[in-house]
C-alpha cells in the first residue's frame, strides 16, 4: 500500500493556512524587485539556500527583512505581489527568504524545532546561530543595506523568528513572531495540558519528516474520524504505517510525560528579557498556535525594562491576518471590519518602519486586541488589562449557569457515560484530513456547537437571556470538580456565546453556539505534569484548566453556555479511561467506558473564573 503522496509546494502552503506568505506559482517572478538565489555558509560549513529580493533602481540604504521557513522558498513571488508584506514592499526593504537547515534546497540535517546548543562550542548550531550567520553574511555581501535587520513569520516561521530574537545578531533590531508555538506539551500543536493532539501531531510529523519536502499521508477514508478510530491503540502507528521512520513520533512514545525533553524545547527555557523589539501576533480562533504568542508575551513582559514587548490579537484563525480582508471567519462576521488589511498596513508595516527605518512617531500601544462581540479594536497598556476583575460563573442544577453560588440542596453532581469506543467528534463529520482537499480544519473553532449539544455524553449549562452586555477581557480559568468511575479521564471545557433564537442580522446565526474559549485537560496530570498518577474511582478532585485569554462582549439578548465532555476526537487521542503508565503503549483491552461526575455543590462548586469589565 502506498503510504504517502507528494504535493506541490503551492498546495501544501495553501493547506497550511499561511495564505499569501509566499503565494507560490510555477515560475518565480519579479516586477519592482530584483531576485537572486544564493547559498549562505554557516559556521559549521553547511550552506543554506536563500532568495533575496532587492528593489530595482534602489537609491536609499535599506534594512533586511527575513523570513526563515521549513516550507520551501524557491517559488517566492516578488514581495509587492505578496499580500502579507505588500505594504512594506511598497515602502522598500531588502527581503530575504531562507530554507532552514535540512529542508528543501538547504544543506544539513533537519531537526524539528532545533533550539538548544552548547554555547561553549563555537561550532554548535541551532536556529538562532543560523539566523545570526545569515545576517552576518547579508551585511557583508548585499550592497546598499542600512545595517539593520528584522524578521517575521507565521507558525514555524514565527518560532524561528522568536528563537532568533532570543540570541540576536547586533544588527537585528525588531522581530514580529506570529503564531509561534510555546510549549509542545502544555499547549499548541502537539499537546494541550498533557492531552495528545493525535490527528494534527501525526499528520504534521509525517509531512515534515518523511522526506526533505512536504508530503502528506495517504488516508483511505475521506472521514478521518473513522480511520483514527479503526487505528486502535497508538502503538499501531509505528507497527502498521511508519515503522519508526518519524523521529518526532518516536519521541512522543518515549516521552509521555513532561520531562526534560519537553522542558528544553519550551520557550520558557529560552526567553529571559526582550533584547530587541518584539511584536507577538495571534488569533482568538487560531486552531494551531493560539497560546504561543500570549505565553511568549507573558514570559518577556516580566523583565521588559525598555518597553520593547508588544502583543496584537485579532479575530483570526492560524495565519488569517496574512491575507484577505479578515471581515469574517467561517460563519462569524465582524460588522464589516477589514481586520486583515488594518493589521498589515496600520500595525505591522508601521511597526517595522519605525524600528528598521526610523519612520513615524514610534507611538504604539503595548497591547492591541480586536474585541469580538462589540467588533472593535482596543488598545491597552498591558495584557491582560488592569480593568478586569475575576468573577465566578457557576454550574448549577437543571442545566443552569449563574453568577450565584450553588446551595447544598441542589444535588451534588451531573453525570454522563464516556465511551472510548464512541468518542465525541471535535468538529462536524466528515472530518477531512487536516491539510486535505475541502478540509474544515481552518474554521472548526468557530463551528456551531449545536452539532454535539444534547448528546448524552456532553453536559451543558446556560444562563438566562442577558439583559445587558457582559464584557470579558483577560485570562479565563475553569475550576472543575470531577470524579470518574475509571482511573483516568480527559475533561474538555467550552465557554460558548449563544445567539438569540431570532437573530435579526443573519438568519443562519439564530441560536448559534459560538465557542469563544475551550481547552482539554488530561486528569492524570492534575497534580504534576511530570509525575502522573491515577484517579481514585468515585473521588471528586479539582481539575484547573487554563482557558487562556479572550476579549469578548456577550451581547444583550444572548446567553452564556458552558459545555463539558470527555472526548474530542481525533484532535485529542482517546484516553483509555483506565490508567496505564504510557498511553502510547496501551492495549485495546485497556480502553473502557467510564461514568464522569461533574460536581456543582457547596465545597465542590465547579465554575469558570471570568475577567469581567464592569
Amino acid at each position: 500500500m502506498k503510504a504517502f503522496v507528494t504535493h506541490s509546494l503551492f498546495a501544501t502552503l495553501l493547506l497550511l493556512c499561511t495564505f499569501a506568505v509566499y503565494a507560490r506559482q510555477a515560475k518565480p517572478d519579479t516586477d519592482k524587485y530584483d531576485r537572486k538565489e544564493v547559498m549562505i555558509p554557516m559556521r559549521d560549513g553547511v550552506k543554506l539556500h536563500a532568495v533575496i529580493f532587492a528593489p530595482k533602481n534602489q537609491t536609499d540604504k535599506l534594512p533586511f527583512l527575513l523570513e526563515r521557513t521549513p516550507y520551501g522558498v524557491s517559488g517566492a513571488r516578488s514581495p509587492e505581489k505578496n499580500g502579507y508584506v505588500k505594504d512594506m514592499a511598497d515602502d522598500g526593504y531588502i527581503f530575504v527568504y531562507e530554507d532552514i537547515r535540512g529542508r528543501y534546497l538547504s544543506e544539513g540535517k533537519y531537526e524539528m524545532s532545533r533550539m538548544s546548543r552548547d554555547k561553549k562550542d563555537p561550532k554548535a548550531i541551532d536556529e538562532s546561530t543560523d539566523t545570526y550567520d545569515t545576517i552576518d553574511w547579508l551585511l557583508k555581501n548585499v550592497p546598499n543595506n542600512n545595517g539593520k535587520a528584522g524578521e517575521l513569520g507565521i507558525s514555524y516561521d514565527g518560532w524561528t523568528s522568536i528563537i532568533a530574537a532570543s540570541d540576536p545578531h547586533p544588527a537585528m533590531v525588531a522581530v514580529s513572531e506570529q503564531a509561534t508555538p510555546s510549549d509542545m506539551f502544555m499547549n499548541d500543536d502537539l499537546h494541550h495540558n498533557g492531552a495528545f493532539r493525535l490527528s494534527y501531531a501525526f499528520e504534521y510529523a509525517f509531512m515534515e519528516e518523511i522526506s526533505k519536502t512536504d508530503s502528506l499521508f495517504q488516508f483511505h477514508n475521506y472521514d478521518t474520524y473513522d480511520w483514527y478510530l479503526k487505528l486502535g491503540p497508538l502503538s499501531n502507528i509505528n507497527k502498521k504505517y511508519v515503522h519508526g521512520k518519524l523521529p518526532s513520533w518516536n519521541a512522543f512514545v518515549e516521552h509521555p510525560n513532561y520531562d526534560d525533553y519537553w522542558k528544553r524545547q519550551a520557550l520558557r527555557s529560552r526567553l529571559d528579557s526582550p533584547r530587541i523589539a518584539i511584536q507577538h501576533v495571534g488569533g482568538w480562533w487560531d486552531q494551531e498556535d493560539m497560546v504561543g504568542p500570549q505565553d511568549a508575551y507573558k514570559f518577556l513582559e516580566k523583565s521588559d525594562r525598555h518597553n520593547r514587548n508588544f502583543i496584537v490579537i485579532g479575530p483570526w484563525r492560524h495565519g488569517g491576518w496574512a491575507g484577505g480582508e479578515g471581515s469574517r471567519l467561517g460563519n462569524v462576521t465582524f460588522d464589516g471590519q477589514k481586520t486583515g488589511p488594518y493589521f498589515r498596513k496600520e500595525i505591522q508595516a508601521k511597526w517595522f518602519a519605525w524600528y528598521l527605518k526610523g519612520k513615524g512617531d514610534g507611538n504604539f500601544a503595548e497591547a492591541i486586541t480586536f474585541q469580538t462581540g462589540s467588533n472593535q479594536w482596543k488598545n491597552y497598556t498591558k495584557w491582560p488589562p488592569k480593568e478586569s476583575a475575576m468573577k465566578n460563573i457557576y454550574l448549577r442544577a437543571n442545566g443552569k449557569l449563574s453568577f450565584d453560588e450553588p446551595g447544598a440542596t441542589e444535588g451534588k453532581f451531573d453525570s454522563y457515560v464516556s465511551d472510548s469506543a464512541k468518542p465525541v467528534p471535535y468538529r462536524a463529520r466528515p472530518i477531512q484530513e487536516t491539510y486535505g482537499p475541502g478540509s474544515e480544519w481552518y474554521f472548526w473553532l468557530t463551528e456551531d456547537q449545536r452539532f454535539v449539544h444534547n448528546r448524552p455524553d456532553v453536559l451543558s449549562w446556560e444562563t438566562d437571556t442577558l439583559t445587558s452586555d457582559l464584557t470579558v477581557t483577560g485570562n479565563l480559568l475553569a475550576k472543575l470538580y470531577a470524579a470518574t468511575s475509571g482511573t483516568d479521564a480527559d475533561y474538555v471545557v467550552k465557554l460558548i456565546d449563544v445567539y438569540p433564537q431570532e437573530y435579526k442580522k443573519e438568519l443562519k446565526m439564530s441560536g448559534y453556539q459560538l465557542m469563544v474559549a475551550a481547552d482539554v485537560f488530561r486528569a492524570r496530570f492534575r497534580k504534576s505534569f511530570s509525575k502522573p498518577e491515577p484517579m481514585i474511582p468515585g473521588k471528586a478532585e479539582l481539575i484547573s484548566i487554563d482557558l487562556h485569554g479572550i476579549d469578548h462582549v456577550f451581547k444583550k439578548g444572548h446567553k452564556i453556555m458552558v459545555q463539558v465532555q470527555s472526548t474530542w476526537f481525533p484532535i485529542i487521542d482517546r484516553n483509555p479511561q483506565k490508567y496505564v503508565p504510557n498511553i502510547f503503549e496501551a492495549k485495546e483491552s485497556d480502553y473502557i467506558k467510564a461514568t464522569e461526575m461533574i460536581y456543582r455543590t457547596t465545597g465542590a462548586a465547579s465554575c469558570i473564573s471570568l475577567p469581567v469589565v464592569e
